[in-house]
């Protein structure tokens, strides 16, 4: 069973990536036929709204693991859109030339926002994909910052040129994999929260296997639980290895 978990953030509790630390995972991951881990960063460790600098220091980290474990760490570039453009298109291309293959957002704003635009024209001119935190926020009073599925869904299709993964199929349910369902650019990751059973059949089922992609959110959640939410559904083996493994190693562009 080969896997690649497109949604980690190992940083060990604001302590750094120390090395030690960082061996231990890696072995423990591998042991489990994790192949590759996407790593995303520690992006609340200065709050929601983190300045370049802020953020140059929380890439920094991810870049270091990335050293440390060139054919294990792949990093996704941690960005905050309410900068405006010069700020991100820069963090974005320095985050490129460190050989970062992705964005990741967390809550600075909404993904309905227009402030998307520039962010979303850089990752188009770099042709890497667009990771957003989402939740079941529809309705709340904290989604002025936090991303709904039909706001990441609205994102994905106003974008068409650049291919968006929806965290936390486990955040965002049924209604999220029916938002997703009829945009082929938008993908779901399986991450985060308790199981539910049927969860990843339903997903499948109206998405077809293209476009899931296994994450687990680590450090919040234990890798053996949540490889099981795929390797125990009632999908076929052809199935499981796409959400495991290709789905995301053709998104990446190889491993």
């Amino acid at each position: 069973m080969r896997i690649i978990d497109i949604h980690t953030h190992p940083v060990f509790f604001g302590d750094g990536a120390q090395r030690e630390q960082v061996d231990k995972l890696v072995r423990y991951a591998r042991s489990l036929g994790i192949e590759r881990m996407v790593a995303l960063g520690d992006v609340l460790y200065h709050g929601p709204t983190p300045t370049p600098e802020q953020m140059a220091e929380i890439n920094d980290t991810t870049h270091q693991l990335m050293q440390w474990y060139p054919h294990f760490f792949i990093g996704f570039c941690g960005l905050n859109p309410l900068w405006g453009e010069p700020p991100v298109r820069a963090e974005l291309e320095r985050c490129v030339a460190h050989g970062f293959r992705g964005i990741k957002l967390e809550i600075s704003n909404n993904a309905r926002d227009r402030v998307m635009k520039p962010l979303m024209k850089a990752a188009e001119d770099f042709g890497v994909p667009v990771l957003q935190h989402t939740w079941d926020t529809k309705g709340k009073a904290m989604r002025q910052q936090h991303s709904d599925s039909s706001d990441t869904a609205l994102l994905a299709r106003r974008h068409p040129n650049v291919k968006v993964i929806m965290a936390h199929l486990y955040g965002i349910g049924v209604r999220g994999i029916l938002e997703a369902k009829h945009l082929p650019n938008l993908y779901i990751d399986t991450s985060s929260c308790l199981p539910v059973a049927g969860l990843v059949e339903c997903a499948i089922e109206q998405l077809g296997d293209d476009r899931l992609l296994y994450g687990s959110d680590l450090p919040i959640r234990e890798l053996g639980q949540c490889i099981g939410r795929v390797s125990g559904a009632a999908i076929s083996e052809a199935a499981k290895h796409k959400v495991l493994f290709q789905n995301a190693c053709e998104l990446l562009g190889g491993i």
